[in-house]
């Protein structure tokens, strides 16, 4: 039995996996929690065999809570899910230790055989994100921008394109707005920029979300 716990802050979103967990039956879900501190804890006690976390999550990012649960002896797989499917994310996200990249919109069966490759000690990457880094892989001299910036900027810079306010920003991350508005104008800075319009050309130019 594939012991499965679940890291996700949007409560939807867990009750789907959760049914879709429960249709498995080589797979039991252990627990979840809406934060990576609280998944991290939970983790460190019942030992899962795979965790599937968000990417985007309040407090620690999902790329750190797959760092720290890789680095554990005899830790679990971590399987990522996000909205972001190309840019600098994934490749970073699979250089953290992460066994499996999947889109949020895959379907039912994809995320099971996903769960599985990684109990299995395999990798797993959704068919778009593996092409997207298969053409990458063509050329690696070509470098973006957005590579400069750590993972929390390019959560920020991320939401900024979808047009969010920088108090929701704050809300959904769980940041004070002065905490969001330094990663702002450090993520600015980095890329030579002044305004989230010119982010937002330079965002569908290197790919870290589609026009």
């Amino acid at each position: 039995m594939i012991r499965v716990y679940m890291i996700e802050d949007q409560e939807l979103v867990r009750t789907g996996f959760r049914m879709i967990l429960a249709g498995a039956v080589d797979m039991d879900c252990v627990g979840e929690a809406g934060t990576g501190e609280e998944g991290l804890a939970d983790c460190r006690k019942l030992r899962p065999d795979v965790v599937l976390c968000d990417l985007h999550l309040p407090g620690i990012s999902g790329l750190e809570v797959t760092k720290r649960l890789t680095r554990l002896i005899d830790g679990p797989r971590v399987v990522v899910l996000s909205v972001q499917e190309d840019g600098p994310l994934p490749r970073r996200v699979l250089d953290a230790g992460a066994s499996g990249y999947l889109s949020k919109a895959c379907a039912a069966d994809e995320l099971l055989r996903a769960i599985r490759e990684a109990a299995r000690g395999r990798r797993y990457l959704g068919a778009d994100i593996a092409q997207r880094l298969a053409f990458d892989a063509l050329d690696p001299n070509l470098r973006s921008p957005f590579d400069e910036l750590s993972p929390r900027e390019l959560e920020v810079a991320h939401m900024l394109c979808q047009g969010m306010r920088m108090t929701d920003i704050a809300a959904r991350l769980h940041l004070s707005p002065k905490t969001v508005s330094t990663h702002k104008y450090r993520l600015f800075d980095k890329l030579a920029i002044s305004d989230t319009v010119t982010l937002s050309r330079m965002a569908v130019q290197y790919g870290v979300r589609s026009s």
